[in-house]
């Protein structure tokens, strides 16, 4: 079979990105984004949808995470596109319901090539909390719009319950990481690309 590997490099004034992804994995990953909860996110990202990823990545975090975070997202989406090639023979779709502790996420993922992120229910008040004291929460729907639309992906994520942004956080990398793992994986009843049209 044909390895579905990518390594993407981003450089810009405000980042250093070098990110490669392997979608054959064994959940393996070497996360240094400069950003410490980033890394745990990432991590988990890695360990639970089983893709080898790693990630080297500097940048402006002196002044805000934001650039780094988002840019990272986007590599991370443009290498699982490059990494899909056709698609063919993938089960296109995935979905998991994940919880932790006090929180609980609904992911669902369609390889579908077209963008679109539904993202709802995290508590009002999310968006503004530091997490570790450094990462926004407002950052978690970024990386997931960057990653999405970057991707070609059509994902809808839904924070059914939670108090702790911590683990709300966690609760969606966790729940999006395993419906990726069942929508790019390798399904042996299908032949060719998995839509009417021919083309994903």
């Amino acid at each position: 079979m044909t390895p579905r590997e990518a390594t993407i490099r981003r450089q810009t004034s405000e980042s250093s990105i070098e990110l490669t992804i392997n979608l054959d994995g064994t959940g393996t990953s070497s996360i240094n984004s400069s950003v410490p909860f980033y890394d745990h996110l990432l991590t988990a990202f890695a360990r639970h949808s089983l893709v080898d990823l790693t990630v080297e990545a500097t940048g402006d975090t002196h002044i805000d995470v934001h650039h780094t975070v988002e840019d990272i997202g986007i590599a991370l989406g443009l290498a699982i596109r490059e990494a899909l090639g056709d698609k063919s023979g993938i089960s296109r779709f995935g979905d998991a319901l994940v919880p932790l502790d006090e929180a609980l996420v609904q992911a669902v993922v369609d390889i579908s090539g077209r963008p679109y992120l539904v993202h709802s229910g995290e508590p009002a008040g999310f968006e503004h909390h530091l997490i570790g004291g450094h990462f926004t929460g407002s950052m978690v729907r970024h990386v997931f719009e960057a990653i999405a639309f970057n991707a070609a992906l059509t994902v809808h994520i839904t924070v059914l319950g939670g108090r702790d942004p911590h683990h709300i956080a966690e609760a969606e990398f966790k729940a999006f990481a395993r419906a990726f793992r069942f929508a790019v994986a390798r399904d042996a009843q299908v032949v060719g690309i998995p839509s009417t049209k021919g083309a994903l």
